[in-house]
């Protein structure tokens, strides 16, 4: 009786101990989203958009279980092609050494059942090399949705924690063709072109990157026009002002635009936008120069000294102002040559303009003899002047004795005029 009590007591604090032990260890967690590998891109990511880093890795090692499995299958089928066209290949030598008609059909015969066989294992391997692409697009979403939770690094790649996954998807993923197989690869190739995860889904991409980069297109030119007419309304602005504005806002639509096709490529824009930031710093070391009239152009359209058709005295060079971009004025002078001038040497040297205001003074000097009669003389020049209908009655012209010279007495003779000078730059 007693030995009884004692293996039940026994038995009962075997039974405890073990009910503790198995309260105490930890679950292994396990990954959710796997239950359904055809679940769509868009639903599994929006699955695992809550999960923390760590979650993220349990679900990418569920996927990467079930990527394995599926890599076996197809490597597995790819095996029994490869042993079938050994088969083939040996029925074939075997049928080219008889000479019998009827071992001959046999052999034939035997080919043909074993070629139909190959069809149902090709018709196979393309569904798995297909369900195998299904589970590698769902665990480039997970991996995705880990690099935003623990970032890049300073070059914008991935970190370690990831390259494992990726190393394995590279190796098993793709498709390869098998040239010495003519119907294998033909095959490889039709599977691919008309599976969701392959073909059909890269033309659905192309046509996406086509289609955003034309509405880009029309929208930058659409917005580019409407922000150029709406400030052509805004007459403190000038014409060098507006165009810049206008291009600007072309081209960042347009950016904008690239990014978003390139996206709908499934290309990862942000190592792009990483790569772009970290070479700005060389760039800008580089060009000194050129930022430097960058930010001349910058000054020059803020406080528009000179605008396009304006007559400029700039860097030693006198001409119209053709065009300007931020880098540089284009001056058309009155031999009518292209002079290219940096917007740094305009900017930090004296600016005139002398086509600014509508009206401007013409001085002229006249000398004439001390034995001359000088009444006369400036009786003759004010007649000469108002005689001439480009001289303007307000303001009226000044003429007058400046100097006594060695051997002239001079006058200075300075009717106001419409700066006529323009004509002589633009032809008209």
């Amino acid at each position: 009786m007693k030995k009884i009590f004692a293996s039940i007591m026994l038995l009962f604090t075997f039974i405890s101990i073990t009910a503790i032990y198995a309260e105490e260890v930890p679950k292994v967690p396990t990954a959710v989203t796997i239950g359904n590998p055809d679940v769509s891109p868009e639903s599994l990511n929006l699955m695992v958009r809550h999960m923390t880093a760590d979650e993220l890795f349990i679900e990418a090692d569920g996927w990467l279980s079930l990527l394995k499995v599926a890599a076996k299958k197809v490597y597995t089928a790819k095996l029994s092609v490869k042993d079938i066209n050994a088969k083939i290949n040996a029925l074939k030598a075997k049928d080219n050494n008889q000479t019998s008609v009827e071992k001959r059909e046999a052999i034939q015969k035997e080919i043909t059942q074993t070629e139909i066989e190959k069809d149902a294992f090709l018709d196979e391997l393309t569904k798995l090399r297909s369900q195998r692409e299904i589970i590698v697009s769902r665990l480039n979403t997970v991996l995705k949705n880990i690099n935003e939770k623990i970032g890049l690094d300073v070059n914008g790649k991935e970190l370690e924690k990831v390259l494992p996954y990726r190393r394995y998807i590279d190796t098993v993923g793709g498709i390869t063709l098998e040239v010495t197989d003519t119907k294998s690869a033909w095959k490889t190739i039709y599977g691919w072109v008309m599976s969701d995860e392959g073909g059909i889904s890269w033309l659905i991409n192309i046509t996406k990157f086509i289609l955003i980069l034309f509405a880009a297109i029309f929208v930058s030119k659409l917005l580019s026009k409407g922000a150029r007419r709406a400030l052509e309304h805004t007459p403190s602005n000038s014409k060098l002002l507006n165009d810049f504005i206008a291009n600007i806002i072309h081209k960042i639509v347009m950016l904008i635009g690239l990014l978003v096709a390139l996206a709908a490529l499934d290309v990862n824009v942000g190592p792009i936008m990483a790569m772009v930031g970290a070479a700005g710093f060389v760039v800008a070391f580089a060009l000194q120069g050129t930022l430097s009239n960058f930010a001349s152009g910058l000054m020059i359209m803020m406080y528009r000294p000179y605008d396009i058709g304006d007559v400029v005295d700039v860097a030693g060079i006198i001409g119209t102002v053709q065009s300007m971009t931020l880098v540089s004025t284009s001056i058309v002078t009155a031999d009518n040559r292209l002079m290219v001038v940096p917007n740094n040497s305009i900017w930090g040297n004296i600016i005139t303009n002398v086509t600014h205001s509508e009206t401007r003074r013409v001085d002229m000097t006249f000398g004439i003899g001390y034995n001359d009669d000088i009444e006369k003389a400036q009786k003759v020049m004010e007649e000469i002047l108002s005689e001439n209908p480009l001289v303007l009655k307000d303001p009226a012209p000044t003429i007058k004795v400046h100097e006594l010279a060695d051997s002239s007495v001079n006058f200075i003779c300075r009717p106001w005029v419409k700066h006529l000078i323009t004509g002589l730059f633009t032809g008209k």
